[in-house]
């Protein structure tokens, strides 16, 4: 790569530390390595990595708690890592932020190339379109923003992919299997029963109350479908 993505490798276990900065930095990318919330934090005050490998079991903040934080004021690429494989822990992995979810035991291969996904997803439209509006809401695909009455909306890149599908296909019902198509690159699995999750993140960015959605609207049976005119 002329100019290779850095990766910022969250885990306490130094020898998956070690193993996955050398097999990325092997396939083209720039490994950085923390092994902890503290150690991250100091990273991120001195440069800004292109995704974050974070594993959910950490010593002090776990990996949640600084998945949370991190989506307070960036939108950051976050690929979770656990050791545990219950599918409340996905939920809520992609509740606080996460783009994806990497249960533990996994080949590093697999890693790559749900990396290759979200940081694909992440450019894939930069630079290509004029901003979509309807009423106080903005999406700025340029900037890959998302402003509501000029304040910009935080979401994950898999979440601001979802809400440019269903904006650009406004008025018309999208189902599940569409929305999968739609966005390219996604492995199946982290969509199944969790696209409900990203939805529910991306109403309570843009709607003024999620709970009665004038945007983002359920077609029960059917899927979802973005209203083409807005308050």
């Amino acid at each position: 790569m002329d100019n290779p993505s850095t990766i910022l490798i969250v885990d306490d276990d130094r020898d998956i530390r070690s193993l996955l900065a050398d097999y990325l930095e092997a396939n083209g990318y720039r490994a950085l390595a923390a092994a902890d919330g503290n150690a991250m934090w100091k990273i991120l005050d001195e440069t800004r990595p292109d995704l974050i490998v974070l594993d959910l079991n950490l010593p002090g903040d776990d990996g949640l708690t600084l998945c949370r934080k991190l989506r307070a004021h960036s939108t950051m690429p976050v690929i979770m890592l656990t050791a545990r494989s219950e599918p409340l822990d996905r939920i809520l992995g992609l509740e606080m932020g996460a783009d994806d979810y990497l249960p533990k035991p996994f080949e590093p291969r697999e890693l790559l190339a749900r990396l290759r996904a979200v940081l694909r997803r992440r450019g894939s439209n930069a630079g290509a379109d004029k901003p979509l509006r309807f009423g106080r809401l903005e999406i700025d695909r340029d900037a890959r923003a998302v402003r509501l009455d000029g304040s910009e909306r935080p979401l994950t890149s898999l979440q601001y992919e979802l809400l440019v599908a269903l904006a650009e296909n406004a008025g018309r019902v999208l189902s599940r299997d569409t929305l999968m198509d739609l966005v390219k690159g996604q492995p199946l699995e982290a969509f199944d029963r969790s696209i409900d999750v990203h939805v529910s993140r991306i109403r309570a960015a843009i709607e003024d109350d999620p709970k009665k959605p004038r945007r983002l609207i359920t077609v029960r049976g059917a899927g979802y479908v973005f209203a083409k005119q807005q308050p």
